[in-house]
């Protein structure tokens, strides 16, 4: 299950939605380089996770996220194949153990879903949180990070409204502090 990183299975996720779709919607959906996206459907249609799109039109009723009725192909369309399908249903039916292989963290879905809700956080807060040593949990975000889930930031001025666990309205920043990118929230609300 580790295998597939956070941004393939996003990627499982958003074509089981779409059924069928291309890079430049992925593309712009994430807010990514469309060469990033492009690499790395390929590199799933060679391992066997997607199938290119045979045909020359496409009907809305086959690509969901189409608005005209049908459409000419000028892109290269991909869907899930039988093994992606499969392995997108292992995944999701145990998404918290599918964190706990990829991170090697038993906490690692924890602390995401924490990151989500509080939207900016700092290592301190969250080591004491989840009763973890700070190198643990330093190395459980540095994995998130890597992947593409979370990224550190450092605002200067952090307001309530952006840490929702914040007893002061306003609080000049002293820490590095870690939020949830949007590859990681797009996942979050494609697969709940």
């Amino acid at each position: 299950m580790s295998q597939i990183s956070p941004f393939q299975l996003y990627i499982l996720v958003h074509l089981k939605r779409a059924n069928i779709d291309y890079a430049i919607s992925i593309s712009r959906t994430l807010k990514l380089p469309l060469e990033m996206i492009e690499m790395e459907l390929e590199r799933m249609r060679e391992k066997g996770y997607l199938e290119r799109n045979q045909g020359s039109a496409i009907k809305r009723t086959h690509a969901r996220f189409k608005l005209s009725y049908e459409v000419r192909k000028h892109h290269t369309y991909y869907e899930l194949s039988k093994k992606g399908e499969l392995t997108l249903r292992r995944i999701l039916k145990n998404i918290k153990k599918y964190f706990e292989e990829y991170t090697g963290f038993e906490k690692g879905y924890e602390i995401y879903t924490f990151l989500l809700k509080a939207e900016y956080e700092h290592l301190g807060h969250i080591a004491k949180t989840f009763s973890m040593k700070t190198e643990q949990a330093s190395k459980l975000l540095d994995i998130l990070c890597e992947s593409g889930l979370v990224e550190k930031s450092k605002p200067k001025v952090l307001k309530r409204k952006h840490r929702k666990g914040k007893p002061k309205r306003e609080t000049r920043t002293q820490h590095k502090y870690y939020r949830v990118t949007r590859l990681g929230e797009m996942l979050y609300r494609y697969y709940k």
